[in-house]
């Protein structure tokens, strides 16, 4: 398979240090702090969206090796086992993480987003500005998926 090297734009930095705690993500402020290789004006033109989804790497996770086999979701036997691809977890082959959110404000190379589910120090791969356009307008999913979720972003 063909492998490539990534490397990071920029680091995350909020309250959130434990891995453990998965929900309650909505009211978190984070400020992604680009890297001043990209120069202060990295960010210009961001301000004028709304939201921002933000590519990053599930670094503080060990890698799994094996993920043939499905597994219940979250760890839970109470939910359905899913293959890899199914879940939006961490444990994943290449532990990249995408989370869409809102922007606070945009200053130099520092971004303040609020709902980004990713803990301090986490490595921030890419942004890339939410269009309406790149939207899907009929999502469907399981309802255990729904129910599950219903805390994720909780404020």
């Amino acid at each position: 398979m063909l492998s490539f090297e990534i490397t990071a734009i920029g680091t995350v930095r909020n309250d959130r240090t434990d891995i453990q705690h998965t929900d309650n993500w909505g009211a978190v402020r984070s400020t992604i702090t680009i890297d001043e290789r990209f120069g202060e004006a990295c960010l210009q033109g961001l301000e004028g969206f709304s939201h921002v989804e933000v590519l990053f790497v599930f670094d503080q996770f060990p890698a799994h090796g094996d993920y043939r086999e499905p597994r219940p979701y979250r760890g839970r036997l109470d939910l359905p086992s899913v293959g890899v691809f199914a879940g939006r977890g961490p444990r994943r082959p290449n532990r990249i993480g995408v989370t869409c959110c809102a922007i606070e404000s945009v200053h130099g190379r520092e971004l303040a987003v609020v709902g980004l589910d990713a803990v301090s120090g986490t490595p921030v791969i890419d942004l890339k500005p939410t269009m309406r356009e790149f939207l899907p307008t009929d999502i469907k999913q399981p309802e255990w998926v729904s129910d599950l979720m219903s805390d994720y972003f909780k404020k």
